[in-house]
């Protein structure tokens, strides 16, 4: 196996193991000590049953608020005008061993997007919006499902809805000692209601940090998807590349001088597949930005506050797999 993929698999296994064992661990630490060890272990085991209930609400029916705001349309293998994307879909679903194709959306919005979801009673799913579909070819397209059906495969909205607990958590407990401290004068009595208003204040920021780890932990995922693309889907690791490019430069015709002055910090660029605007792309100009990433030097801290992996990092890693 690709020496890559396996450092980016055991990358992600420690981040997901240390993410919920030293915040578990922290809010538990500060329960004890703001109340007591038994009375602190039920607040936090009451908060997470909370958040647990309230995600499995919105994992379950989420799908259904989804295709209501981006006005998606089912594709079925017979749709005289895009049936083609969904024999598209299922080829690729076939690539990854699926034995049945994931329901395919088209949305009626303005940007070029591609997006997974699904869940156990809506099903998966995969959509695609309009402009994506005039912007990219099909075997860009193919590279694109492949991504996302990598995140099918993956179950990464289950792993990030668990791991995204862990900030929520200690939000929540931030938020009672606040108040707790605020009114009550102080827990059970061991500590003044002062401390523990700070104390409160401190695990709200606290909670920050933990989000920023859930976001490297994002990245490190949506990377892993990318490499699905490369090793599932023929050509993906190219295709995928000159899709990324095409949609940088969609939502900014002017990236290509920007990289050339090596302006790196400066480019931002929002989710995946999900752009701002949509510009045609000459074939040369994507191909002409790749190279250009493929060579880009990324500070650490570029895409820190960012889901996603600066380009030029995903590029770089994509360049490191081999089929």
């Amino acid at each position: 196996m690709n020496l890559a993929v396996v450092k980016l698999r055991v990358n992600m296994i420690l981040a997901t193991i240390g993410i919920l064992l030293l915040g578990f661990a922290l809010a538990l630490a500060v329960a004890d000590y703001a109340f007591d060890a038994t009375f602190g272990l039920g607040l936090i085991i009451s908060i997470l049953i909370f958040l647990f209930f309230f995600d499995i609400i919105q994992w379950l029916f989420g799908p259904y608020l989804i295709n209501w705001a981006y006005r998606t349309v089912e594709v079925s293998p017979n749709d005289p005008v895009y049936g083609w994307l969904y024999n598209l879909v299922a080829e690729v679903a076939r690539y990854n061993g699926f034995k049945e194709v994931p329901k395919v959306y088209i949305a009626d919005v303005p940007f070029p997007n591609a997006f997974a979801y699904g869940s156990p009673i809506a099903g998966k799913r995969i959509a695609f919006t309009l402009p994506i579909l005039k912007l990219l070819n099909k075997e860009e397209l193919k590279a694109v499902a492949g991504h996302e059906i990598g995140h099918l495969k993956h179950r990464d909205v289950e792993l990030l809805m668990a791991v995204g607990l862990i900030p929520s958590l200690i939000y929540y407990l931030g938020w009672w000692l606040f108040w707790g401290g605020l009114f009550s004068g102080g827990g059970n009595g061991r500590n003044n209601g002062g401390l523990i208003f700070l104390v409160g204040i401190a695990m709200m920021a606290v909670s920050f940090v933990f989000q920023l780890f859930v976001l490297f932990l994002n990245r490190m995922r949506e990377a892993y998807a990318d490499v699905n693309s490369a090793l599932t889907v023929p050509g993906g690791k190219e295709n995928l590349q000159l899709a990324l490019a095409k949609l940088t430069l969609s939502m900014d015709p002017e990236a290509l001088d920007k990289f050339k002055k090596r302006n790196t910090t400066n480019q931002l660029t929002s989710m995946l597949f999900f752009t701002n605007g949509i510009e045609e792309v000459p074939a040369w100009n994507a191909r002409e930005l790749v190279e250009i990433w493929k060579n880009s030097k990324v500070p650490w801290y570029a895409d820190i506050l960012m889901d996603h992996p600066h380009p030029a990092k995903r590029i770089q890693l994509l360049e490191k797999i081999n089929k």
